[in-house]
Formats: C-alpha cells, sequence, structure tokens
C-alpha cells in the first residue's frame, strides 16, 4: 500500500509545484472557486480549485492520505481510470459545495432584503452575530441600539449588511480534499475488511468502520457549523457522495463485461 504508483507520483508532484508557484503563477483569486453568483466565477475554478492550497498544513494533510490509499486504487483500476475518478469526484464535490452554500446564501441573501425594508438595531444586530461574529465592530452597534432612528447609522447598517454578503459570496474554496475523501470511500467499499493503524486509534480498525465514523463526522460538521470553521464539509461529503456513485456503477458495468 505505500509503494506509490505513477499517477499517485504525478498528482503529488503537480500538486506540490503548483504550492509553490501559486502566489505567483496561480493567484487564488483566479483560480479558487468561487460561488456561481459571484462575479469572480469561472468555470475553469471547478478543477482547478483541487490543485491550489491554502497552506503546507493544508497540502500535506491532503497529499498524505493520498499517497497512503492512492496506491492500491491506482493499483486494482489502472492508472486511466484512477485519474478519471479523481477528477470525476474532484468535480462533483465542487458541484455539491457550490449547490449547497448556494441554498445558505440564499437564505442570507433575503435575510439582508428584509432588513433593508424594515431595519432595527435588534434585526442588525442578530443579523452580524448570525453570518459576522466576530468580524464586525460591536461599539457601532450599541451606539445604533442607543440612537434606532439615526438616519445616518441606519444607512451604515445597511452597507454593513451589503458588505457582509459581499464577502460571503466571495469566499472562495479551494483544495484537493473532495478529491480525496472520494478516494477514501472508494478505499472503504473495495477494501473493506482491510485493517487500519492509526495515530488516533490505539487499535486497528477496518477501512468500512473509519470511513463510515469520517463520513458521520463531516455530515455532522456540516450541518453543526462553529463560528470561524473554514472547512468545506460538503465538499467532503459530495467527493464521498460521488465515489459511491461511480464505484458502484464501475462495479455493475465490470460485471456485465464479464458475463
Amino acid at each position: 500500500m505505500f509503494n506509490i504508483t505513477p499517477m499517485v507520483r504525478n498528482i503529488l508532484i503537480i500538486n506540490v509545484v503548483i504550492f509553490i508557484l501559486q502566489d505567483r503563477l496561480f493567484p487564488a483569486n483566479q483560480f479558487a472557486l468561487y460561488q456561481f453568483g459571484s462575479e469572480n466565477f469561472q468555470p475553469i475554478q471547478l478543477f482547478t480549485h483541487m490543485f491550489l492550497h491554502g497552506g503546507w498544513g493544508h497540502l500535506f494533510s491532503n497529499m498524505f492520505s493520498l499517497f497512503i490509499f492512492g496506491p492500491l486504487l491506482e493499483r486494482f483500476w489502472g492508472p486511466q481510470r484512477f485519474l478519471a475518478f479523481y477528477l470525476i469526484c474532484g468535480l462533483g464535490a465542487s458541484l455539491m459545495y457550490n449547490g449547497v452554500r448556494a441554498y445558505e446564501l440564499n437564505k442570507v441573501e433575503e435575510e439582508a432584503a428584509i432588513y433593508m425594508e424594515h431595519p432595527t438595531p435588534m434585526a442588525f444586530f442578530n443579523f452580524m452575530e448570525d453570518h459576522f461574529e466576530g468580524r464586525y465592530e460591536r461599539k457601532f452597534a450599541v451606539e445604533y441600539r442607543r440612537n434606532p432612528d439615526n438616519p445616518t447609522y441606519v444607512a451604515e447598517s445597511k452597507e454593513a449588511v451589503r458588505y457582509v454578503y459581499q464577502q460571503l459570496i466571495n469566499v472562495p474554496m479551494l483544495g484537493a480534499s473532495g478529491a480525496v475523501f472520494a478516494i477514501l470511500m472508494a478505499f472503504g467499499l473495495l477494501f473493506p475488511n482491510m485493517e487500519l493503524m492509526l495515530l488516533f486509534f490505539p487499535f486497528p480498525i477496518k477501512a468500512k468502520y473509519f470511513v463510515l465514523m469520517y463520513g458521520a463526522f463531516e455530515l455532522y460538521s456540516g450541518f453543526n457549523r462553529m463560528p470561524g470553521d473554514n472547512v468545506a464539509h460538503f465538499a467532503h461529503l459530495g467527493g464521498m457522495l460521488f465515489a459511491y456513485i461511480l464505484v458502484k456503477m464501475w462495479q455493475r458495468s465490470d460485471y456485465q463485461n464479464n458475463f
């Protein structure tokens, strides 16, 4: 499992090289994935985002998982099918992430529109706490509450709400995590009883249970996002979902071709 295979090696090299050069040749504001409604969105970002990373830790965690779990899958499928799986699931992960995020931002947009029609200090406070907690000037909110009819404060609060929405819709997503979580899912499906020895487990655990627990954690984290959590949990889940579908399709196709 630890002998690196050609396609895994190539993907590792590409990711490392791009990470080293990305600030100069691959700026995140062009190739990271933005929301469909953002003025920064470009279709090519659906693929390019999976070769960009936010830091050495982000890069290492993704590439280490690829290095550990990828080679066995490449030997099982061959390099061409493995690469197709990696790219298709990375694309699927980005589509699911953007779809879920679009739904969330639509709700934010509706709340912002309601505030524009009925601005009050309490509504302003609630909006900022829900969507921009810890990143706005609370002193202004206090002054606004003391002077709720002050037209200057009302205008400034509306501008702040518009700013928050624009900030949220223009937060990019980047990284190979969606494709990597797809690899984890495929590994659990194809080698369910293989025992893994993990750093944070004091005993071996079968691959199917590891994937099940990791998927449950991502599902919980996606629906119960904590303040400051900038992890794209639904991209991870999207990668796992598309991996499940693709593996089952290929298994059915291979079975039919053999008979």
